[in-house]
C-alpha cells in the first residue's frame, strides 16, 4: 500500500502523537488488500482453497476475475500473482486516483470516479460485463469486492441517465443519510447491485471475495452486494429518500422507476433463497475490527492501557464530542480507546471537510481547557470527503493554537471546513489513497 505520507510524519512526531500515529499505520498495515487475499485464498498445485474448501482448477474451462472498489486493485495484483497463467481474463473498476497500480497481464482496470458516479464508470461497468460474455457453466468467476464500489461501479436501468444517478446520490449524501441507506436506493438503480451481477455469469461458479467497509460487515451492502441476495425492496428505497426529505428533489425518472417497482411493475432484485445463488460462495476477506485489533495493539506496545470500544456511527461533530469525553471520563494516565465504523456528515455549510476531520475538529472543542487527551480519526481509504487528507489529530491543544492564527474552531465546524482548519494547523493526518478501504478508525489517548 502506499503510505508514504504518514511515514514521514511519523518520523517527525513526538509523545503522544507519535504514539497515534503509529497505531494508524498498524491499522492500515492490516488492512492490506494483498495480506488479506493471502490469508484466505490458496493455491497449492492446481488446487484453489478459499475457505477450507479445495476447487480443482483443471476442472474449469476458463477463470475470469470482475469486480469493483478501492481495494479492488491490490486484491486483483495479488490473486494474478497467485493464480499467474490460470487466469483466463478479467476487469477489475478501480477509482482513477489510484494512479500507482500496478500494470498487469491478464487482468485490467477500468478507471472510475468516486464518491459520485459517472459516465467514466458505466464505461468500466459495461468492459467488466464484456469480460463475462461467453461465460457459463464449467467456468469459475471470481469477484473481488470492496467499499467504494457502489460509486464505482454506476450501471443505471434503462431510462434512467447517468446524470439523475449522480443527482440522486449526491442528495442522499448531503442529506447525511447512513451507508445503508443510500445503498439500498442505489440497489435498486442498478443493473448489477443487489446480487445481479450474478445474473450476468450464465450459471458458473462464483466466488465472492469481499473486503467490508460497513458497520456489521453486511455483505449485502459493501459495493451494494453485486453477488449477494438482497433484503430490500423498492419499498425501503422510496423509504429512504423520503425519510431524508429529497423524494421531491431526485429527478423525476427516479421517483417514477421506484414507484414502479413498489406496485411491482419492475422486477425486484433477486432475494435470499433464490436459485439464481446456487452456485454461489461469498467469503469476507478483511474487516475495520482486524484493523482497529491492530491498533490496539500498537498502542499496548507504546504502553497504553486499552479498550476495544465497538462501532460508531450518527453525525460526525456528535460522536467526536462523545469520544472526548469518553477519553476525559476514564480514571488514571496511559489510557487510550479504539473505535471503528462510518459516521454521516449533514452538510449545512460550504466549507471544505470529511466526515474524520468534522469529528476531530469537534472533539478538539470539547478537550478546550483539558490536558494531555488526544483524539485521531481517519479513513482507511486515506481519502476523507473531498480533500486530500485521511482524517486529522486533535488534542488539548488545538483549539489555543488554532486562536493564536485567529482561526475560530465553531465557526469552522458549523461551516462543514475542517479541512483548511488542521491543514493550517499541520494537523491533517496524510496517507494518499492507500488502497484499501476497511471503514474508519477512530483514536482516543489519554497520556
Amino acid at each position: 500500500m502506499v503510505t508514504g505520507g504518514l511515514k514521514t510524519a511519523i518520523e517527525g512526531a513526538r509523545g503522544v502523537r507519535r504514539d497515534a500515529l503509529i497505531a494508524v499505520k498498524a491499522a492500515l498495515d492490516a488492512a492490506d488488500p494483498a495480506l488479506l487475499v493471502r490469508r484466505a485464498v490458496k493455491v497449492r498445485g492446481g488446487s484453489l482453497e478459499v475457505g477450507g474448501v479445495a476447487r480443482d482448477l483443471a476442472h474449469f474451462r476458463k477463470v475470469v476475475v470482475v469486480g469493483g472498489g478501492k481495494a479492488s486493485g491490490l486484491m486483483a495484483a495479488e490473486l494474478e500473482r497467485m493464480l499467474g497463467w490460470r487466469v483466463d481474463r478479467g476487469v477489475v473498476v478501480v477509482p482513477d486516483y489510484q494512479t500507482f497500480l500496478p500494470k498487469l497481464e491478464r487482468i485490467q482496470f477500468a478507471m472510475s470516479t468516486h464518491p459520485l458516479p459517472s459516465v467514466k464508470g458505466l464505461r468500466g461497468v459495461k468492459r467488466m460485463l464484456h469480460a463475462l460474455n461467453g461465460v457459463a457453466e464449467g467456468d469459475l468467476v471470481i469477484a473481488l469486492l470492496s467499499g467504494g464500489g457502489s460509486a464505482l461501479m454506476p450501471a443505471p436501468p434503462e431510462g434512467l441517465a447517468m446524470g439523475e444517478l449522480e443527482r440522486t446520490t449526491g442528495l442522499l449524501l448531503k442529506a447525511g443519510a447512513a451507508i445503508g441507506e443510500v445503498n439500498c436506493v442505489r440497489k435498486h438503480l442498478s443493473q448489477i447491485a443487489g446480487g445481479r451481477l450474478v445474473e450476468a455469469t450464465g450459471g458458473a461458479q462464483v466466488i465472492g471475495l469481499i473486503i467490508s467497509d460497513v458497520v456489521g460487515d453486511d455483505l449485502s451492502s459493501v459495493a451494494s452486494g453485486p453477488t449477494v441476495a438482497d433484503p430490500t425492496t423498492f419499498v425501503d428505497a422510496a423509504k429512504v429518500l423520503k425519510a431524508r426529505r429529497v423524494w421531491q428533489k431526485v429527478p423525476a425518472s427516479v421517483r417514477e422507476l421506484i414507484t414502479s417497482g413498489t406496485v411491482g411493475a419492475i422486477s425486484e432484485t433477486p432475494k435470499p433463497g433464490d436459485p439464481i445463488f446456487r452456485n454461489v460462495a461469498n467469503f469476507l476477506v478483511g474487516t475495520n475490527s482486524a484493523a482497529c485489533i491492530a491498533a490496539k495493539a500498537s498502542l499496548q506496545s507504546s504502553g497504553y492501557r486499552v479498550r476495544l470500544a465497538g462501532a460508531v456511527t450518527g453525525e460526525a461533530r456528535v460522536v467526536g464530542a462523545r469520544l472526548a469525553r469518553q477519553a476525559l471520563s476514564r480514571p488514571g494516565r496511559h489510557t487510550a480507546e479504539v473505535w471503528g465504523g462510518e459516521t454521516t456528515v449533514t452538510v449545512r455549510g460550504s466549507g471544505k471537510g470529511g466526515r474524520n476531520q468534522e469529528l476531530a475538529l469537534a472533539a478538539a472543542i470539547r478537550l478546550e481547557g483539558t490536558s494531555g487527551v488526544a483524539v485521531v480519526s481517519f479513513g482507511t481509504d486515506g481519502v476523507d470527503g473531498s480533500t486530500k487528507a485521511a482524517g486529522a489529530y486533535a488534542d488539548s491543544t488545538t483549539v489555543e493554537r488554532a486562536r493564536e492564527l485567529g482561526l475560530d474552531p465553531r465557526r469552522h465546524l458549523g461551516d462543514n471546513d475542517s479541512n483548511p482548519f488542521f491543514e493550517a494547523l499541520g494537523d491533517l493526518v496524510m496517507t494518499g489513497p492507500t488502497g484499501t478501504n476497511v471503514n474508519d478508525v477512530m483514536i482516543a489517548i489519554r497520556a
